[in-house]
């Protein structure tokens, strides 16, 4: 968070990369897990628009500048959609694709 002043880097900014942590983990949860469990994948998506709340009240507060609170919410609404297609794809059954573009089962 090498943009946010100091003066709130460890507050919101700290916050910002905790939620971020622990988006990571659930995805790598979620990915590495047998049984591809949709209640975790919720959980990420959560987190994700929870990040997007935070950034959002950052570049409200002026702490982070326009262009890269632009940035990061196409970034992370782009994740959005992947994570959305994904839990879709788990919902409905269809075999998804691993890091190689094996099918797992």
């Amino acid at each position: 968070m090498q943009h946010i002043p100091k003066s709130s880097r460890y507050t919101l900014g700290g916050k910002i990369d905790s939620i971020f942590v622990e988006l990571i983990e659930l995805l790598f949860k979620t990915l590495y897990s047998s049984n591809r469990n949709v209640e975790t994948l919720e959980s990420a998506i959560a987190k994700l628009d929870t990040l997007k709340i935070l950034i959002q009240l950052s570049w409200e507060s002026k702490l982070i500048a326009t262009t890269h609170f632009t940035k990061l919410i196409e970034q992370l609404g782009e994740i959005g959609k992947m994570l959305y297609g994904w839990k879709r794809n788990i919902e409905t059954g269809f075999p998804a694709k691993n890091m190689r573009g094996i099918n797992k089962r």
